[in-house]
């Protein structure tokens, strides 16, 4: 009679043992899921597409090197690669040292509140539309838009600035400037006053102070919005193609090319596969050295 009380009262004593082994591994778990489902799986995808294979404007699973092949034998896709290098990683500068000035008044001269009220209007942006964003600047930017209208208005030409870097720059400030000033903001925020005090007491001047202490204990945070803005920026098509007016070939405007040309999904996934690699080395890179120990 007692016989079968046993494996009840055993599996009743397994039971919150196991439960204490996979509860946390329950919560552990959603992140590996999310990164399977939404980066895994799609790369993997856009890794196949690559050697598939377009016959008669129909994609074709296929194994061929073909695209491959083409994309990299292209004259222009290295001139498309830099390009588009470059002009991500210098706006991804001058938007940091446009921030930074902003960041440092919220940081260390504004109150608290006034602080989170400061932040929220820079998140304020985000409510709206980019797209719309950037059509409000050709506006601005277009012959016989405002700019141009004050321009000849003090007797200049007051020519259209629409097509060309300074308006490639202004749309790749209008997605990144937030998102920079909001990153500096928390990491000058966070600096330890301690030592900017300690510094201070003993004579330091504001410059010594500032490039001495408060950069190097922020520098962390500073670089990630510096990261930040040159990924934003980096694969960015909107300004590329409603201010850039497509007349500079970046990647991302590659891309469309490529698949506007006959349905060339695989070509247009060798490029992609490339702007990822390099933002990954790129990233990877930047945290290292953004986390890299003094000395």
């Amino acid at each position: 009679m007692n016989s079968p009380a046993l494996p009840a009262r055993t599996s009743g004593r397994r039971l919150p043992f196991l439960f204490r082994r996979t509860w946390p591994a329950l919560w552990i778990l959603p992140m590996p899921v999310w990164l399977l489902l939404f980066f895994a799986v799609p790369l993997g995808l856009l890794v196949a597409i690559s050697f598939w294979s377009v016959v008669n404007y129909r994609l074709t699973p296929d194994a061929t090197l073909a695209a491959w092949r083409h994309v990299l034998g292209l004259d222009f896709l290295w001139a498309s690669f830099w390009r588009s290098y470059g002009l991500s990683m210098a706006s991804a500068v001058v938007i940091s040292l446009l921030a930074f000035p902003a960041s440092y008044a919220m940081a260390f001269v504004a109150a608290p509140r006034q602080r989170l009220i400061l932040l929220g209007l820079a998140i304020a942006p985000f409510f709206t539309s980019y797209l719309v964003r950037i059509y409000s600047w050709q506006v601005f930017l277009t012959e016989g838009g405002v700019i141009s209208s004050i321009v000849q208005a003090f007797g200049g030409k007051g020519d259209s600035l629409l097509n060309t870097y300074f308006a490639l720059f202004l749309g790749h400030a209008t997605l990144a400037l937030p998102v920079v000033l909001i990153l500096q903001t928390i990491a000058l925020a966070n600096v330890d006053r301690t030592g900017i005090s300690a510094a201070a007491n003993l004579g330091a001047r504001p410059r010594a102070i500032l490039f001495r202490v408060i950069l190097p204990a922020a520098r962390p945070g500073l670089t990630l919005g510096l990261l930040f803005a040159f990924l934003l920026s980096y694969a960015e098509f909107v300004s590329a193609s409603y201010l850039g007016g497509g007349a500079f070939q970046t990647l991302p405007i590659l891309v469309t090319d490529l698949v506007r040309a006959g349905q060339q999904w695989p070509r247009a996934a060798v490029v992609s596969l490339l702007m990822i690699a390099s933002l990954l080395v790129t990233a990877f890179v930047t945290v290292l050295w953004a986390y890299r120990e003094k000395g």
